[in-house]
Order: C-alpha cells, then structure tokens, then sequence
C-alpha cells in the first residue's frame, strides 16, 4: 500500500481526507510562510503548496505527498490567517456583503516516482452581514486567527457564510476532485489509496 503524508497542519484538511476514506501520515513541511511572494494570489497559495510538498517529500523515500494553501483573494489581494483579533476584526469589516474567491493550492508529489501535478482551485465566498457584536464574539472564539481569511465554513463561521460557487471542500482547504485528477495524472488511481 502506498503510504499518503499530507504536508499540512491543518486539521480541516486531515479531517476532509479522512471522511473521504484516506488515512494520511501528517507530516507538517516548517517551511516559512512569510518568506515565499509572489505575484498574484494564485501564484502565492500555488508556490506555497509546492514548497511544502517539496519539503517534506525530501525527508521520504517513497509515497505521495499532498501539500496545500489557502489564501482569500478581495480586491486582487491574497488574505492568509489573521494572526492578531485587531486583523480579524478589520477584515470581517472589509468582508461583510462582500464577494471574495478562496483559493487554494495543491500540489501532488509522487516521491519514488518524481512526478509532480500542481493546480489552483478557487471557490467563490458570498459573506453576509454580521454585526459589530457578532464580529467582535466571533473573533472572541479564537476560531478566525487560525485559518486563512478569517473564517470557516464548516465551523462557527458557517453562521455569516451566504453562499459559495464551485467545491465546498476547496473552502475547507482541500478539493478532493483536483487531487482525485492530479493522483491520475501520475497515474495513481484514488481507489488505491482507500483505507
């Protein structure tokens, strides 16, 4: 069997994986965030993806390795976590009744085999219009200073979520359809890696 390490820390995207029948090693890649630019969103969540697949596939010998980022694009500008309540307020401010696109990177290592398949997935968030009160009690919980764009969608923040366009799962921080299609690009059915 194919051993699968996800080089991500987050809880959200282990938790898709496992509902989804997969039982990836968590390897978390220490790559510095802050230290990888790019141009545009997309190439930001992309370059960041890739630098943790990378990362950690160097310490293995065999497997795939599935790195991710997210990243909230508002007005052309990449969002990741807040980091501080002051942020998180200021962004629900920005982002209330507003449109933004989650974004998030993927990149898909075969270790052994040296192959790689990376791609972009981008969902559009419609956000609703939750008070001052609500805003400030959210960002009390804690739950938005840990996740890209301050929010969540299948936690506290699903309350002030109005809708998305495209894969819910993308939201979460991982598209199981474009890793189902980058697993077969390196031709490694899905089904193999069922637990």
């Amino acid at each position: 069997m194919t051993e699968l390490v996800l080089a991500s820390a987050s809880p959200a995207r282990l938790g898709v994986l496992r509902a989804a029948g997969l039982d990836p090693k968590v390897i978390v890649s220490g790559v510095d965030e802050d230290a990888i630019t790019a141009a545009t969103p997309e190439e930001l969540c992309l370059k960041l993806a890739v630098a943790k697949a990378v990362a950690v596939s160097r310490t293995l010998g065999d497997g795939i390795v599935i790195g991710c980022d997210s990243v909230l694009e508002l007005d052309g500008v990449a969002y990741g976590k807040p980091g501080t309540p002051e942020e998180a307020v200021r962004r629900w401010h920005m982002m209330r009744g507003r449109t933004g696109r989650l974004l998030t990177g993927h990149c898909v290592k075969d270790v052994a085999g040296g192959g790689t398949r990376s791609e972009v997935a981008a969902t559009v968030v419609r956000f609703g219009t939750p008070s001052d009160e609500e805003i400030g009690t959210y960002v009390a919980s804690g739950e938005p200073l840990r996740v890209a764009g301050a929010f969540t969608l299948d936690g506290l923040g699903g309350w002030f979520v109005e809708g998305i366009e495209g894969d819910h799962g993308n939201v979460l921080g991982i598209s199981l359809p474009l890793v189902r299609r980058l697993l077969a690009d390196l031709g490694v059915p899905v089904t193999r890696l069922w637990r």
